[in-house]
């Protein structure tokens, strides 16, 4: 169960980690340690964000 926790944590940090370093491909100006640290609910409940998290993993 603590193994389990280490990956989610894990993968919690990566994607913020990559959208934090991607974050000037996609269309938004401001917002940046918000939208990266809230990534996994955005991800699921917005398209746009989902769009632009992609532009911004991408590179």
């Amino acid at each position: 169960m603590e193994l389990l926790g280490f990956l989610l944590f894990g993968g919690y940090v990566y994607g913020g980690w990559r959208f934090w370093k991607g974050f000037r491909r996609t269309n938004f100006s401001q917002g940046r340690l918000v939208l990266a640290l809230l990534w996994p609910v955005l991800v699921i409940g917005n398209k746009s964000y989902r769009q632009n998290y992609r532009k911004a993993l991408k590179g």
